[in-house]
């Protein structure tokens, strides 16, 4: 909707304003004014625009509810055939009276004669029944029941009469259409109708008030006259198409809201597909601050604002929604009641996403919805809704990161490597860590899933990542007995820094653990390491009587002369 009085002014300059403006002239008098010069006679034929204002006079009659629609069809049908007959009828004395008057004999109406009464000097008959006999020739012509007493005379009354005849079979075949639709009831304006006698009687029945009725009205005739309802319009077209026609409708202006700044071109075809067009009369309530939201909404065109409502029911302006804006965003992504009441301002055509549409294209699309909330957050300094919903933004940007780094870790334990990479490829950060401080890494390493640790590591991931029990992959690998895995971490950079590494080897020694002892030693860990009592494992592996892991610790350089706390060497 147009408000802008300089723009509807252009518009109309543009399109009617030249024909409206050339039939107001007052061409009789310019005519007599000129001395009756037939070229400016030819003019007065631009007064038949004129009858676009009877055709509009109708068209808001049919829309009445108040006027019955069948009466009011029939009287149109009537008008139309009268109209048709008395254009005709004035162009047939025109032909008559445009001879000279010596060649009035050569005329349908000068060589008229019925009974004894002859229309020869037909120019003094009285001009009431010179219209009469007009009249009963065009329509005794338009129902082609002529009895054979008027007919026509020279050749322009003939090619007139064909052209006339031919375009009755057509009007008789418009006339018979619309009586043929009034009896099946289909036409759209009935529906309409129809529709509205429905609601009307429904709204009657629960007793609704004045402004809701007004609304549901007003809606309602807004959907007849603007046509938008697409779904019913596309309904038969296959899915694979309607995609396309959204994706060019919608996508330029989509791609224009702020809230979508910097997401990628499939995020936006996703969004573009599931959206629905909707039309908004001025004073209508969209959303109440405090109620649960299910859609989202972008503004194409109109006016809407944003009201605070107090608990003393007063209200403030919070925000203004022009095109490019969206509402509804805050309560859907954070999970929160509506912050407050929208109401449409003027005229608005608006798109509609509803809120399970957006939550699935988001759980495949993580990159997009981090930084749609990233986009939430950068407005905060200049947009007080946003400043006000900080805390909540915030907090579900860190859920959003825990549940992602959750979803990524499970891939990994469970060796689903398409899943794994389809997170990833999707924008999840791969060096994320878990409650325990464990990235993807450590999880396959401990599984021994070398096809995804492979991928990981091709991703960047950190190799010597730490857990909070200082765990890192290649340690995992090596305790897990996957020595594959345990090569390719090595083969990458990925160290083995055992905090407390003496304690780890004497352990390991004494439960008998030959095989993780073995591992160790061979990724460069130092025989020599001590436990809290300075004893290295060489110490425990005499203890014990550990023959063959004393022999493999002394192969990988062991010292039989370290001593302990106690100054006891190996030996002792």
């Amino acid at each position: 909707m147009v408000y802008k009085r300089t723009t509807i002014a252009l518009r109309y300059l543009k399109s009617n304003f030249v024909v409206d403006f050339l039939g107001c002239m007052p061409w009789d008098a310019i005519y007599h004014a000129t001395g009756r010069k037939e070229e400016v006679r030819y003019l007065l034929w631009i007064r038949l625009s004129r009858a676009r204002k009877v055709t509009d006079f109708f068209h808001k009659m049919e829309k009445d509810i108040r006027i019955n629609y069948l009466f009011t069809r029939i009287v149109k049908l009537i008008i139309v055939e009268l109209y048709c007959t008395h254009t005709a009828a004035c162009i047939f004395y025109y032909l008559a009276t445009t001879l000279p008057a010596s060649h009035e004999g050569h005329t349908w109406i000068g060589s008229l004669k019925m009974g004894d009464y002859s229309y020869t000097n037909f120019r003094e008959i009285d001009l009431s029944k010179r219209y009469w006999i007009s009249l009963y020739f065009a329509i005794v012509t338009m129902a082609t029941v002529g009895y054979g007493d008027i007919h026509a005379v020279n050749i322009r009354e003939m090619i007139f009469i064909m052209i006339f005849v031919s375009f009755d079979m057509i009007l008789g075949a418009y006339l018979i259409g619309n009586m043929t639709a009034l009896i099946v009831k289909g036409s759209k304006t009935e529906r309409f109708r129809d529709k509205m006698t429905d609601l009307i009687k429904y709204m009657n029945r629960n007793r609704l008030g004045k402004d809701i009725r007004n609304q549901i009205k007003g809606h309602l005739r807004l959907q007849y006259e603007s046509s938008y309802t697409e779904a019913a319009v596309l309904q038969d077209i296959p899915v694979s198409i309607r995609a396309k026609i959204s994706q060019k409708i919608y996508k330029t202006l989509i791609e224009n809201v702020s809230l979508f700044k910097g997401c990628s071109s499939e995020f936006i075809n996703q969004i573009v597909i599931k959206l629905h067009e909707e039309f908004f009369l001025p004073g209508e309530v969209i959303m109440e601050q405090g109620n649960v939201v299910d859609q989202l909404y972008f503004v194409c065109h109109g006016v809407l604002e944003e009201v605070g409502i107090g608990e003393d029911g007063s209200e403030e302006t919070i925000s203004t929604l022009k095109p490019n804006s969206s509402f509804g965003e805050v309560s859907i992504l954070c999970n929160v009641p509506q912050p407050y009441t929208v109401r449409v301002c003027e005229l608005c055509r608006l798109l509609r996403l509803d809120k399970e549409s957006f939550t699935n294209i988001l759980q495949i699309y993580f990159f997009d919805g981090r930084t749609i909330l990233n986009n939430l957050l950068e407005g905060k300094e200049s947009n007080l809704r946003i400043k006000q919903n900080e805390s909540d933004i915030t907090f579900h940007i860190g859920k959003q990161e825990a549940e992602l780094a959750l979803r990524v870790n499970n891939a990994a334990y469970h060796g689903d490597l398409y899943q794994l990479k389809g997170l990833i490829n999707a924008g999840a950060d791969p060096n994320k860590t878990d409650y325990d401080g464990r990235s993807p890494l450590h999880l396959a390493a401990s599984k021994g899933y070398e096809d995804i640790a492979f991928f990981l590591i091709q991703k960047g991931v950190d190799v010597n990542a730490s857990d909070k029990f200082g765990n890192m992959p290649l340690l995992e690998a090596i305790k897990n007995g996957h020595d594959r895995v345990a090569s390719l971490l090595a083969k990458q950079g990925a160290s083995l820094n055992i905090e407390d590494a003496g304690s780890h080897l004497c352990r390991a020694v004494i439960k008998g653990n030959s095989e993780f002892l073995k591992r160790v030693l061979s990724f460069g860990i130092d025989p020599n390491s001590k436990d809290y009592n300075h004893r290295t494992p060489l110490h425990v592996a005499a203890a014990e009587g550990l023959y063959l892991t004393a022999k493999m610790l002394i192969e990988a350089g062991a010292s039989v002369l370290s001593k302990d706390r106690y100054n006891l060497d190996v030996l002792q």
